[in-house]
C-alpha cells in the first residue's frame, strides 16, 4: 500500500486532535470539534482549512497565455495581471479531466491550482500538449507551495491586523502579493465554501505554513474546519466535486457550467461541446431539496413520479446553515425544470423531493 502524504500542518492537525483520513493520495483532517459546528463557524464567523494537498502548476514565458488558453475551456483573454477565472481541462470528447483556477500573476506568468486527487492525471496531460507550444516553460510547483484557505463573514477581519496591505482591495477572484507576520505569501479571495467575498486563500512556501497557521488560528473568531465541512459547505453553494459532479465522461455543459466555456472556441474539446450544444444534452445536473424526511446521499437513486430511476445522486447532505436536506444529481434535461417533483430512493422508500434553482445557499 502507498504511504500517504502529509503537508506541513499534519502534526498540528494530530495535536488538535483532528480525525484523519485518507483523500486523494494525502492524510488529511476531517474534522475537529465536529463537521456541524465547524460548518455552522464558517458560516458565522470563520474557519481555516489546511488544502496545501492541492497541486499548482507554473507556465511562465511569451508562449504561456496561448498554452493556457488552449488547455483550459474559459477564455483567459478576460482576465488581466492580478485576477483569477474558474475553469476546465478537458479531454477531446469535452469530458472534465479536471475543474481548476487559473491566476494570472505576471504578463508572462499564470499559476493553475488543481485538484489534489489529479495532480498526476493533470502533469501528465499539460506536459503532453506544452510538447506542441514553443516559449513556455511549465513547472509542476505543488511540492514547493502550502495552501489555507480562510473563510466567513468574519475572514478579513482575522487576516487584516496580520497583513502589510488592505486587503479591501482585493476585490473577488483577485490575487495578490502581500506580506503575513513578515512573511511573503500570495493572497487570492477565492474559496470553496460559498462564502464569496468572506474567504481567503493564501499560498505561502511549505516551510512557513506552521506559522502562518498559528498566526490566523489564535484569534478567538477562527476556528480550524476538516474536509467533512468543506463538503457541506461546498454542498450549500452548489459547487461541484470532482469525481462525483464532473469526470472525464461528463461535459461542463451538462454540469451546468456554461458561463466558464468560452464561445470563441480554440480551446481543448471545444469541438465536441459545440456539436453537443446542436445535438442537445443527454443528462443534466440538477439542485434538489427534500420534501419528505430523509437524508440524500451519494448514489441513490433519483425517481420520477411514476417511481421510475432517471439519475442517481451526485452529492447529498443535511445542510446545517439552510436547515434542509439537498441533494444534486444528474437527470434527463425532461425533468430539470425547477419545481418539478421528483423522489429519491432512500432505504427503499420513494421520499418526495423538488427541483430547485441553483445554487443553494448564495451570499
Amino acid at each position: 500500500m502507498e504511504k500517504l502524504k502529509q503537508t506541513p500542518l499534519n502534526e498540528i492537525h494530530r495535536k488538535t486532535n483532528a480525525r484523519m483520513v485518507p483523500f486523494g493520495g494525502w492524510e488529511m483532517p476531517v474534522q475537529y470539534a465536529g463537521i456541524v459546528a465547524e460548518h455552522q463557524a464558517v458560516r458565522s464567523q470563520a474557519g481555516l482549512f489546511d488544502v496545501s494537498h492541492m497541486g499548482e502548476f507554473e507556465f511562465k514565458g511569451r508562449g504561456a497565455r496561448k498554452l493556457v488558453q488552449f488547455l483550459t475551456a474559459n477564455d483567459i483573454d478576460r482576465i488581466g495581471i492580478g485576477r483569477g477565472q474558474y475553469s476546465l481541462f478537458l479531454n477531446k470528447n469535452g469530458g472534465a479531466i479536471d475543474d481548476i483556477i487559473v491566476y494570472c500573476l505576471g504578463k508572462t506568468t499564470y499559476l493553475v491550482v488543481v485538484n489534489a486527487s489529479n495532480v498526476d492525471k493533470d502533469w501528465k496531460h499539460v506536459q503532453e500538449v506544452a510538447r506542441s507550444f514553443d516559449n513556455v516553460q511549465v513547472t509542476n510547483r505543488s511540492e514547493e507551495f502550502a495552501l489555507l484557505a480562510l473563510q466567513g463573514p468574519k475572514s478579513e477581519a482575522v487576516l487584516s491586523p496580520i497583513a502589510n496591505r488592505d486587503l479591501s482591495e482585493i476585490g473577488f477572484f483577485r490575487i495578490r502579493k502581500a506580506e503575513l507576520v513578515g512573511i511573503p505569501v500570495h493572497i487570492a479571495r477565492t474559496g470553496y465554501t460559498g462564502e464569496g467575498m468572506n474567504g481567503f486563500e493564501i499560498f505561502t512556501q511549505a516551510e512557513d505554513a506552521v506559522a502562518i497557521w498559528n498566526a490566523l488560528i489564535a484569534s478567538p473568531d477562527v476556528s480550524p474546519a476538516g474536509l467533512g465541512a468543506r463538503d457541506t459547505l461546498r454542498i450549500e453553494a452548489s459547487l461541484p466535486l470532482y469525481g462525483q459532479e464532473l469526470d472525464e465522461a461528463t461535459t461542463p455543459l451538462e454540469a451546468g457550467l456554461d458561463r466558464f466555456v468560452s464561445q470563441v472556441g480554440g480551446f481543448s474539446g471545444a469541438e465536441a461541446l459545440e456539436k453537443q450544444r446542436a445535438a442537445g444534452l443527454p443528462k443534466t445536473l440538477v439542485m434538489i431539496e427534500m420534501i419528505d424526511r430523509g437524508i440524500p446521499r451519494h448514489g441513490y437513486e433519483i425517481l420520477n413520479s411514476s417511481g421510475n430511476a432517471i439519475g442517481k445522486v451526485t452529492s447529498g447532505s443535511a445542510a446545517p446553515y439552510l436547515k434542509k436536506n439537498i441533494a444534486m444529481g444528474y437527470v434527463p434535461p425532461y425533468y430539470s425544470e425547477i419545481g418539478i417533483e421528483l423522489a429519491i430512493s432512500i432505504r427503499n422508500r420513494a421520499l418526495k423531493a423538488r427541483v430547485v434553482p441553483r445554487p443553494f445557499l448564495k451570499r
